[in-house]
């Protein structure tokens, strides 16, 4: 008779989120490799600190908050090293197809290539947030915890975001009739 230990308890926990973690970290860091290194950081980290974690309390969002913290700094780190020019390297062939973002991978599913179109246009913390709230299903308050920014915060970008779309999908489809399009009130 085996006891599980606390590396059996913590793996049945987060586990179920690897999916989800894996989604989020590939629409942060845009391509697969870095996305899986995310991952795998942020278990690591999760491990670590799993005794400070509180049971009863939201533990998706927890994760995602390590996931979100373990991007952004190693986003500052990169930042602070200085850049190597690459034309003097000669091109080598991908070994892999390129791969693409969590929201690419969705976008390129919507029947709509002007919605497509919309939604690629949104810069980058208003997309992020349409991206959690519309594709993923985040709650609010999720949102929040994800992007360390307050509920407020999040319900004024999704409502940005989700009129900027409005605007541009009012102006694609008034271009499609034939007529000037209208401004969004």
């Amino acid at each position: 008779m085996s006891v599980a230990g606390p590396a059996d308890s913590f793996a049945e926990q987060v586990l179920p989120y690897a999916r989800q973690l894996h989604s989020v970290a590939l629409r942060l860091t845009g391509n697969l490799a870095d996305a899986e290194d995310l991952v795998q950081e942020t278990y690591a980290k999760a491990y670590a600190g799993f005794g400070t974690f509180e049971p009863g309390t939201n533990l998706r969002a927890w994760l995602y908050r390590i996931e979100a913290n373990a991007f952004y700094s190693a986003s500052r780190t990169r930042r602070r090293r200085p850049e190597v020019l690459l034309e003097s390297l000669e091109p080598v062939e991908a070994e892999h197809p390129l791969t693409c973002s969590a929201e690419d991978m969705a976008l390129a599913g919507m029947p709509d290539p002007a919605l497509t179109a919309a939604l690629r246009g949104l810069p980058g913390r208003l997309a992020t947030t349409i991206y959690l709230a519309d594709v993923q299903g985040y709650r609010y308050a999720e949102i929040a915890e994800i992007t360390g920014v307050p509920i407020g915060t999040v319900m004024s970008r999704l409502h940005r975001a989700r009129k900027r779309v409005r605007t541009m999908l009012a102006g694609h489809l008034s271009a499609d009739l034939g007529q000037r399009p209208q401004r969004a009130a």
